[in-house]
C-alpha cells in the first residue's frame, strides 16, 4: 500500500494469506479460502473502478487460475500482474513444481509476470538457464526477469515479450537487499500501468522507484519516501 500511494494511485487490498513473519524469519502461513478472497474483492469492485490487479502470495496455481477467471468475469479488461512468490526472503518454501499446462493457461491471462531467477527456473525447470525459462514463458505473457540474484556491479532486469527484449539497469547497491523488494517492484509497476503508462515504461518507472527504496537505508526494511537533504 505504501508503494501504491507513493506512485500516485489509491491501492485496495484483499488478504489471501495470514503470515507469521518478520524481516528475517518466516514461521507459518494460514491460507484464506477462495470464497473469502472473492468476497473481499467483490465488495471493493462494487464501490470502486479497478483497472489493475496485482497478485502476490497465493495458495496454489489451481486457486490462482480460478481467481483470475473470476476477476476477468467481473471486468474482462482488467490488467493482472502476478509476482510469483514461491519462496519467502527468510527461506520458507510455498509451492511444489507447477503443472506446465496450467501455468501456460494462467500466463495467457496476465499482463505481466515478475519472477526472479530462482523463481523462473522453478516455474520452467526444463530450461537450460533463467533467461531461457523466461523466454519460454514470454510466449504466453510478458515476463520481467529480475536480476537481483545475479552478480556484478549492475542489477539488470529484462522485460521479455513475444517479439522484444528491454534491459532495465541500475547500480547494484552494497546494502540493496530488502524484505519484500519483489512486492515493491510489482506493485510499483502495477501503479504505473494504472496511470496509463505502456508496459515497458511502467517497468522502467517501477524499477527506478524500487531502486530508491533499496537505497533508502542499510536495514532490511526500506523507506517509501525520498529523504530530504
Amino acid at each position: 500500500m505504501k508503494t501504491l500511494e507513493a506512485n500516485g494511485v489509491y491501492g485496495l487490498g484483499a488478504c489471501t494469506a495470514l503470515t507469521v513473519q518478520n524481516d528475517v524469519a518466516f514461521e507459518r502461513v494460514s491460507w484464506v479460502a477462495l470464497d473469502d478472497v472473492q468476497d473481499q474483492i467483490g465488495l471493493l469492485l462494487a464501490r470502486f473502478q479497478v483497472e489493475v490487479v496485482k497478485i502476490g502470495l497465493i495458495e496454489s496455481l489451481p486457486l490462482l487460475w480460478k481467481l483470475i477467471g473470476w476477476l476477468k468475469a467481473q471486468n474482462p479488461a482488467v490488467l493482472i500482474v502476478w509476482d510469483p512468490v514461491l519462496r519467502a526472503t527468510a527461506g520458507y518454501e510455498f509451492h511444489p513444481q507447477p503443472d506446465r499446462a496450467l501455468l501456460q493457461r494462467i500466463c495467457a491471462e496476465l499482463a505481466l509476470i515478475t519472477p526472479n531467477q530462482p523463481e523462473v527456473r522453478r516455474l520452467w525447470p526444463a530450461a537450460s538457464s533463467a533467461m531461457a525459462a523466461a523466454g519460454a514463458l514470454s510466449a504466453y505473457c510478458p515476463v520481467l526477469l529480475k536480476g537481483g540474484h545475479a552478480s556484478g556491479d549492475l542489477a539488470t532486469d529484462v522485460l521479455l515479450t513475444h517479439d522484444a527484449r528491454h534491459k532495465l539497469t541500475a547500480p547494484r547497491l552494497p546494502h540493496g537487499e530488502k524484505h519484500g523488494s519483489g512486492c515493491v517492484l510489482s506493485a510499483a509497476i502495477a501503479a504505473q500501468l494504472a496511470l496509463g503508462h505502456p508496459l515497458a515504461e511502467a517497468c522502467r518507472l517501477g524499477k527506478a522507484y524500487t531502486t530508491q527504496v533499496l537505497a533508502s537505508n542499510d536495514t532490511l526494511l526500506g523507506y517509501h519516501y525520498q529523504k530530504q537533504s
